[in-house]
């Protein structure tokens, strides 16, 4: 599932690399087909780059283990040991319901994703609906149908729907040399391919905005195709301002009525981009290298020389001598005195046993072990218990370099805990004095989320379009027609320096505050990582040192799970914060299509 959430991330910002790049650098140039390709590109990249990963290998020095005289004495031990001891279960604590958020988000996910491939299903039903028992007219690769609803012209693959008594021979003529432009590119597939990833990505909403992009330069194309044929072009703008009337369009077909007809207007009437502009296309080149080499190389660290390190260790295992001294429950005083004699006598190691009592068959039920080390520190054990004892004992172990090392054990736990009724657990009490404290790590402090206001957008006073003349022959009205036109045109070209200036602004606040933040969060989550590293570490020393039932061993191990609780709360809070900068830009495009509407209104 995490794979899966990850594929999902990395998609979306591929999604929005490249609808930034169309918005900022190619929206308004008139390379229609090339943009037209390198929207597809998108979307294709967007799927298929997350899965490529290169792997690379970094081969580092390995690690010593380093084996204390505890781990080691426990293994020698438990081979010569083959006696238990009872321990009663601690009381264990009813799970606590708690949510799986991983689960609720792939939920709602579901849900999204199902209403959308319904909602594509009711689409292609409604145009089944229209283009059912309808008579089909073929010429040439083209299949007209002329039927009789108030819908807008489209074409679908080869056919080309249209209602004939609702225009001109003039205006047929011109819709029709647009819908066979979209007929013969096949702009159908595009259409279907933006709506599959916006059913696929539906909760971003840059999928929504790259989807009209795609539909907005397919009439862009067409038009700009269409003007080529058509001999009077301000006829076909005509035609343009006519059908915003009909807003009745079937879904998942290129109709000839699209919002923002101006901008179509206003594309026609545009000079063609310069060629050296074709640069602009391979600016996304830098940002995708950028996107593999922080996301899609993954790094293997692999020691050297494992072979000769695991032989060291097998030469050093051979060489060590261990000596086990046991303790049972039948053990006789003498026996105890002998041991305490021998340890001094061969290993020159002082052992006091104190606290020795016996049950009514001489059995021992408690004993107190207390081990002087040569450094002056001492080791002590205490077991005490109303039943007989199941044993401990003394390990000696000796080093290659002549040293030697004391430990004393117990019978470890079963592997599985369980209660003992009608026995009295054991009490065990092991004091090691022996080096000094272990300091556990200290967990990084996460970065906060930048604050600020976003800049202000610029007042801007949109021009009134001329309304078009009622009697488009009259030679003065069409004449003062075209002046206004050129007139609102000009208005229109003042206020684009504005819009672009503060599209820059708004572009390199976000990207700035962004990449600070990212940057933050990267190095928070590798000196997370290291942090786990070194408390995994840290556990592992508290094992050795106190025992994994030890009250230092539980203290620490509480601890670490409270700090990783707290990163995982820190993780959500980034999550929140990378949300209302989601929703920061949802309101920026909010007062853009305001715009738009008031612009599209006047």
């Amino acid at each position: 599932m995490e794979a899966f959430f990850i594929f999902i991330a990395k998609s979306s910002g591929l999604v929005i690399l490249f609808y930034c790049a169309y918005y900022f650098l190619l929206r308004k140039e008139t390379f229609f087909n090339s943009s037209r390709w390198f929207l597809l590109a998108g979307l294709i990249t967007s799927v298929v780059l997350p899965f490529l990963v290169y792997t690379k290998i970094v081969w580092i020095e390995p690690t010593p283990v380093v084996q204390t005289p505890v781990m080691a004495a426990s293994r020698a031990t438990m081979a010569a040991m083959d006696y238990s001891k009872t321990y009663l279960s601690p009381a264990i604590e009813e799970d606590t319901f708690e949510i799986n958020w991983n689960y609720v988000i792939l939920a709602v996910y579901g849900i999204g994703f199902l209403a959308l491939v319904i909602k594509f299903m009711i689409d292609f039903y409604s145009l089944n609906s229209v283009l059912k028992g309808k008579k089909v007219l073929q010429q040439a690769d083209f299949k007209f149908v002329d039927i009789n609803e108030n819908i807008a012209p489209f074409s679908y693959f080869d056919y080309i729907v249209y209602n004939s008594s609702m225009y001109t021979a003039s205006e047929l003529e011109s819709i029709i040399e647009h819908e066979k432009v979209h007929s013969d590119q096949n702009h159908t597939m595009d259409v279907l391919i933006s709506r599959v990833f916006c059913v696929l990505f539906w909760f971003n909403p840059f999928i929504w905005l790259y989807k009209k992009a795609i539909l907005q330069n397919l009439e862009f194309i067409a038009d700009s195709e269409a003007a080529k044929i058509i001999t009077d072009k301000k006829a076909y703008q005509y035609t343009l301002l006519k059908i915003t009337a009909h807003e009745s369009c079937v879904a998942i077909t290129n109709h000839f009525y699209q919002s923002l007809i101006k901008k179509r207007i206003v594309m026609l009437n545009k000079n063609q981009s310069k060629k050296w502009n074709y640069w602009k296309y391979y600016a996304i080149i830098p940002a995708l290298a950028a996107f593999i080499f922080l996301f899609q190389i993954k790094t293997i660290a692999q020691e050297k020389e494992a072979r000769k390190v695991k032989e060291s260790k097998e030469v050093t295992k051979k060489n060590d001598s261990t000596d086990v001294i046991k303790i049972q429950k039948n053990t006789t005083d003498q026996e105890l005195k002998k041991i305490t004699e021998d340890l001094k006598q061969k290993h020159n190691v002082d052992v006091v046993i104190s606290d020795v009592k016996r049950n009514s068959e001489n059995e021992l039920t408690a004993i107190k072990v207390d081990v002087k080390k040569q450094n002056g520190k001492t080791q002590t054990i205490h077991i005490e218990s109303n039943n007989p004892i199941k044993g401990c004992g003394i390990v000696i172990s000796a080093q290659n370099d002549g040293s030697k090392s004391v430990a004393l054990i117990t019978d470890d736990a079963p592997n599985r805990p369980g209660i003992f009724r009608n026995q009295v657990a054991e009490r065990e009490n092991i004091n090691d004095t022996d080096g000094d404290p272990l300091t556990p790590p200290t967990p990084p402090t996460p970065p906060s989320f930048p604050n600020g206001a976003m800049p202000p957008m610029p007042p801007l006073n949109v021009p009134m379009p001329p309304m078009p003349p009622m009697n488009p022959g009259s030679k003065a009205e069409m004449a003062n027609f075209k002046k206004d036109m050129a007139e609102y045109e000009k208005k229109l070209k003042s206020i684009e320096p504005s819009i672009a200036a503060y599209e820059k602004q708004l572009n390199e606040f976000l990207s700035q505050r962004d990449a600070n933040y990212e940057k933050d969060m990267q190095k928070y989550e590798a000196a997370m990582d290291k942090f786990s590293a070194e408390m995994e570490k840290f556990a592992e020393n508290i094992e050795v040192k106190y025992g994994k039932d030890s009250k230092e061993y539980g203290i620490n191990m509480k601890q670490y799970e409270q700090d990783m609780k707290q990163y995982e709360q820190d993780m959500r809070r980034y999550e929140v914060d990378m949300k209302r900068l989601e929703k920061e830009m949802k309101q920026d495009e909010k007062e853009a299509r305001k715009l738009e509407k008031r612009n599209r209104r006047s």
